[in-house]
């Protein structure tokens, strides 16, 4: 596969991607859930392992150790670490996300779908309806964040490509930052979607943008 193929499944990756952000908010307490989901022409059992195995997972995602099964521990390396509280192969599993002080929960599902398998990521966070970060960022703090592993996990399968040493240096690139401004723009157009005035959550997009490319807000 040429470069120009990589940057072809880049510039698409953005329209292959379904992204729903739910909010409710409660007194002073805000519960967020937000789901992506994309299919992959793949089988169950080897999309499962990309998702589950050390080795595979290092390829497309990032290193993680720890005891991957059920009721065990992990860690991402330089991010999340957390517990796996729930886990049906190869259908399912449901693990702690806990990060800088802060605690969520991350579950995936993988569903046949024709040929392909459908993964879902559902990412669940209850905290202060207030929070400054929140109104920052909004939801694409976390969500570009998965709109990368997804593009990660594409080109793992598609292309056969292993994620970068320096995974800095893909941010750095024109296909990369065209992704980046694309996805966050999305976010931010689903948290409108979940009833966001227009204006904040534009704001919020165009921050996000410029803290995953290193610049100044539009």
């Amino acid at each position: 596969m040429t470069q120009s193929d990589d940057q072809q499944i880049i510039a698409a990756q953005a329209d292959e991607v379904h992204r729903e952000l739910i909010i409710r908010r409660n007194n002073e307490t805000q519960h967020t859930i937000q789901t992506i989901s994309q299919c992959y022409p793949t089988t169950l059992d080897d999309l499962w392992e990309a998702c589950t195995q050390a080795d595979r997972l290092e390829r497309w995602f990032a290193p993680v150790s720890g005891d991957l099964r059920l009721g065990g521990r992990y860690q991402v390396e330089g991010n999340a670490s957390g517990e796996v509280v729930a886990c049906e192969p190869p259908r399912s599993f449901t693990v702690t996300w806990d990060l800088a002080g802060d605690s969520s929960q991350v579950a995936v599902r993988l569903t046949p779908e024709g040929d392909r398998v459908r993964l879902t990521l559902e990412h669940t966070h209850t905290g202060d309806a207030g929070s400054v970060f929140w109104a920052e960022f909004g939801p694409g703090a976390t969500g570009v964040g998965w709109d990368l592993a997804l593009l990660g996990l594409t080109l793992h399968l598609v292309a056969g490509m292993d994620r970068s040493g320096d995974p800095n240096s893909f941010a750095r690139t024109d296909s990369a930052q065209q992704f980046i401004r694309a996805v966050s723009r999305r976010w931010g157009e689903a948290s409108v979607r979940a009833g966001t005035p227009e204006v904040n959550a534009t704001a919020a997009a165009n921050r996000t943008t410029a803290f995953y490319l290193g610049g100044e807000p539009a």
